[in-house]
């Protein structure tokens, strides 16, 4: 297996996020990506490769070129407000709710970040958008190490992306991975995708990207929306719509769920997986649902990511392996690990 690993990722950083009340220090830090390279040094599975450089052709497809504009410029604009923000993260204070317009992109530098944010737990700051970069350059270069052969590949990057749409982010994730790679897949030649999102929070980004599509299929396992986040998003009579009628599956289950109730669920979305006809598979690959993890509520250990991946690799599809969630920063590395060795 081939592993594309973001260099750049620890220029992401973020100080505080906004938890319960709170300012609190991050739950997504760069520790989470490094504990998973040390255990892929530790027990190798392949070679750990630096990314492709990819042109913009995907990104445009997936996100709006006014939020990617955004993105590019946050940093430079608030800086511009007050040289001395050089030291604060960029928090959203306001936001386009129900009723307001969003067509219009205003002059107002918080007002711009709360057209493109849904949440104030995700701090933007002076390298965000380069490690985001350069994480769709890890998903594009796995996906199409995929394209070249390879059985699987894994893009182990961060800040993670299946909570981002075409135009907005949140819930830490600023470009959609494995939407990009998805797209990248559909470009190059493979009818029908699927994308399965096995994080405890629910992709709803990439559902978002794909709800009217026939070509590309979303299935999520994930913690009810009644209780945890996005808490919009992640029902089950979300099914698509138009074209994409169908090419939706949510499986919302409670907190607590044990191993052998998410697997129920997993065998579910597989099996609709293989009705759809996916010539490759993309793996929102979220370690949360481990027992352990202190944002999350489903009780995995870690003996059953070595499980979960045997599961997968049966499937038989090629697979492209995105690293998302997992805030249990001692173990996530042995948990990631356990699950990718089923094609090492």
């Amino acid at each position: 297996m081939k592993t594309f690993y973001n260099a750049l990722h620890a220029q992401h950083q973020g100080k505080v996020e906004m938890f319960r009340g709170a300012l609190v220090p991050c739950f997504e830090v760069p520790a989470r990506a490094d504990h998973v390279l040390a255990e892929l040094q530790r027990r190798p599975l392949g070679t750990v490769l630096q990314p492709q450089a990819f042109d913009d052709t995907v990104l445009n497809q997936v996100h709006s070129a006014r939020y990617l504009r955004f993105l590019q410029t946050a940093w430079s604009q608030w800086l511009a407000l007050d040289p001395a923000n050089a030291d604060k993260d960029i928090l959203p204070s306001v936001w386009s709710g129900r009723t307001l317009r969003d067509d219009i992109e205003p002059d107002n530098f918080s007002a711009k970040v709360g057209m493109f944010s849904f949440d104030s737990g995700s701090p933007l700051m002076a390298g965000t958008w380069v490690a985001a970069r350069a994480g769709a350059d890890c998903a594009l270069s796995a996906a199409q190490a995929v394209l070249d052969g390879e059985r699987a590949a894994f893009a182990l990057s961060r800040p993670p992306g299946h909570h981002a749409g075409a135009d907005f982010y949140g819930g830490y994730c600023f470009l959609n991975n494995a939407a990009l790679a998805a797209q990248h897949l559909r470009n190059q030649g493979c009818k029908k995708v699927a994308v399965l999102d096995i994080d405890y929070h629910h992709g709803n980004g990439t559902q978002a990207i794909f709800y009217d599509r026939a070509d590309v299929f979303f299935a999520s396992l994930h913690g009810d929306p009644r209780t945890e986040y996005p808490f919009y998003l992640g029902y089950a009579d979300e099914v698509g719509v138009g074209a994409g009628q169908g090419a939706n599956l949510n499986l919302p289950l409670p907190r607590g769920t044990d191993f052998a109730r998410w697997s129920e669920a997993l065998e579910t979305a597989l099996a609709a997986i293989a009705r759809f006809g996916a010539d490759a598979l993309v793996l929102s690959m979220g370690m949360d649902t481990f027992a352990g993890d202190p944002i999350s509520g489903f009780t995995l250990q870690s003996e059953d990511y070595l499980r979960v991946g045997e599961r997968l690799q049966a499937v038989g599809l090629p697979t492209v392996c995105i690293f998302e969630g997992g805030y249990a920063v001692d173990e996530v590395g042995v948990n990631a690990v356990n699950l990718l060795s089923a094609w090492g």
